[in-house]
């Protein structure tokens, strides 16, 4: 299997600018070549494959105005050419959007194949850069200079933070230990996850609670003249502070989503529509800040690495609505009910902790149909389908909740 060490890089001011100019080049090229391939398919209705896209990029190099792209490496310049075909096969696939510009206020990356860098006593040189790259190795368990990374990934943040990404072949990992225990999980924003076994995780509210220093840093960007030095320096401080919530944000991540891999078998989640939630004004920014796109990603790619199993149920079951214990639905439920007794059989239900429990059952019924979430072979997750429940009469949900 592949895997990506990612670690900070600390270039010399030599190096940097040298990495700032290949920056800048392969935007330009990532840039001409999606400006032209959208105009040659409007034009003429035609495809543009990775080869076509190359011979196109030697032509922009003997250009007078663009000379200067032989000025760095050819292999990053291809490299981001191969990155935007396979942008293209994402998006005719319905799996991506359409391939956006590059922005120079952006991150800002370059890939390196074997032909254009070299390890050599655990240090790191890249084509045309002068010396070797400084970087701090955060593996104490793993020896570096043992390293035979196929790809290197310089990249710069906005906030100014360099890192560099090793991607190497390894052996499978030894999968966790099987505990034969399943759970059913729930997202939320008060607590970011209740399980089906009653767990509550504390949502951190990362975002939020950096909320004043990044409105304050605002104001002072806002105040700033475009163009300016002073625009640069408090644009820069209001990245530096994103950047902490980003990386707070997904350190709990990584380590929540290994915790619940390392203790449960099969763990069940909803295929929540993201991108549909955040267009509630009221809890836009409060869905944003949780992540739940990422955790699931997290989730699908650490429960394929170490022998578990992740279920993703279809996303209209009504979770919430059911009564986990006599399967009674009620009609309609508001937002604000977080408890409620169950009209058909009287339970007392918590309001998350029901509808883990539910999405847990749904996930098993499901799953034993063989609807199963891991990648075999498809970019794209597919979702349990949604199994039919006893249904209660609506008309006895009035003013309850289950």
């Amino acid at each position: 299997m592949r895997t990506a060490y990612k670690c900070r890089a600390y270039p010399s001011p030599e190096q940097a600018a040298v990495l700032n100019r290949t920056f800048g080049c392969v935007r330009k090229v990532w840039n001409e070549a999606l400006e032209w391939r959208t105009k040659r398919y409007r034009a003429e209705g035609k495809t543009t494959s990775y080869a076509e896209s190359d011979r196109y990029l030697t032509g922009l190099k003997k250009t007078k105005d663009l000379a200067f792209l032989s000025e760095v490496s050819s292999v990053p310049l291809q490299q981001t050419l191969r990155h935007q075909s396979t942008a293209f096969a994402n998006f005719f696939a319905k799996r991506a959007r359409y391939p956006r510009y590059k922005s120079r206020e952006g991150k800002q990356s370059a890939a390196y194949t074997r032909s254009a860098f070299r390890m050599q006593d655990a240090e790191l040189y890249v084509a045309k850069t002068p010396g070797a790259l400084c970087f701090v190795w955060s593996w104490p368990d793993i020896d570096v200079a043992s390293l035979h990374p196929t790809t290197v990934t310089l990249s710069r943040e906005r906030d100014g933070m360099w890192y560099v990404s090793f991607a190497v072949g390894t052996d499978d990992p030894e999968p966790f230990a099987q505990t034969g225990d399943v759970v059913g999980i729930d997202l939320g924003i008060k607590d970011f996850a209740v399980t089906s076994d009653g767990q509550r995780i504390a949502n951190p509210r990362h975002l939020e609670r950096k909320r004043r220093n990044l409105a304050r840093y605002e104001r002072r960007k806002a105040r700033t003249c475009r163009g300016s030095a002073n625009r640069k320096k408090a644009a820069r401080k209001v990245a530096v502070a994103h950047g902490k919530v980003r990386r707070a944000r997904e350190d709990f991540l990584h380590k929540t989503s290994t915790e619940l891999v390392r203790r449960y078998d099969t763990i069940v989640v909803e295929d929540l529509n993201v991108s549909g939630m955040v267009r509630n004004r009221s809890l836009a920014r409060q869905i944003s800040g949780c992540g739940w796109g990422t955790f699931r990603t997290y989730l699908e790619y650490k429960t394929a690495r170490w022998g578990k199993r992740i279920v993703v149920i279809d996303r209209w079951h009504p979770s919430s609505k059911l009564c986990s214990t006599c399967g009674h639905l009620l009609a309609r439920l508001s937002l604000s009910t977080r408890h409620g007794t169950c009209l058909d059989c009287g339970t007392l239900h918590d309001r998350d902790t029901n509808a883990a429990k539910n999405i847990l059952a749904e996930g098993l019924s499901a799953s034993a149909c063989g609807a199963d979430v891991r990648r075999t072979g498809t970019s794209r997750t597919r979702s349990a389908v949604k199994q039919e429940v006893p249904r209660s009469d609506p008309g006895r949900a009035s003013g309850g909740r289950t």
